[in-house]
């Protein structure tokens, strides 16, 4: 059991469990590593969709500045551990890691020592994300049940359920709130 976890622990920390789900790894897009970091309880039962409110990005080039500009925002400005986010979708398409599958991103509320959170890039108050974001999330939550990260009974929240923001935008949460997976019961996630 004990070399188990161990073979985990190593695969996990070299990105390999996230080759399995198309994800852009965080040396891909040069993210910087976490100086600190604190494991999630799997498999993750909550799963919470937020958007950045920024510009959006639609290549790979200007994805990836965009989710090291949040980063760099993240760690130099808000002084968290690391981005916030478990996974970022960007409007082309891809999944970016954030603090993925296995870590916290930042313990400033309960629910996220029990959440993995997904940024769409971009700002969703008046547009709709493109298709292929949505079928990006669509992946990344089947391959998360496939290969353990995720309870097959998870739920779906919009970060404006736990928290006085906007997020993920009216239009992502109009979206969202149809899917078999949401939730409104809150109550058990909420500090």
């Amino acid at each position: 059991m004990k070399l188990f976890l161990c073979v985990f622990l190593v695969l996990a920390n070299t990105g390999f469990l996230n080759a399995d789900c198309n994800v852009v790894s965080k040396d891909d897009w040069d993210g910087i590593t976490s100086v600190h970091i604190e494991y999630l309880t799997r498999p993750i039962k909550l799963v919470i969709i937020q958007h950045t409110d920024t510009p959006g990005c639609d290549t790979d080039d200007a994805c990836a500045a965009r989710v090291r500009s949040i980063q760099d925002y993240h760690l130099d400005t808000l002084n968290y551990w690391d981005i916030g986010s478990s996974f970022l979708i960007g409007g082309n398409g891809k999944v970016y890691e954030g603090s993925g599958w296995l870590h916290v991103g930042v313990p400033n509320y309960a629910y996220n020592r029990k959440a993995i959170k997904i940024t769409f890039i971009g700002s969703y108050n008046s547009k709709e994300p493109n298709s292929q974001q949505l079928n990006a999330i669509k992946a990344l939550l089947k391959c998360g049940v496939d290969n353990g990260h995720l309870s097959s009974d998870y739920k779906v929240v919009g970060h404006r359920q736990l928290l006085d923001t906007d997020s993920p935008g009216r239009k992502l949460y109009n979206i969202i709130r149809r899917w078999p997976e949401w939730t409104n019961d809150v109550s058990e996630y909420k500090d």
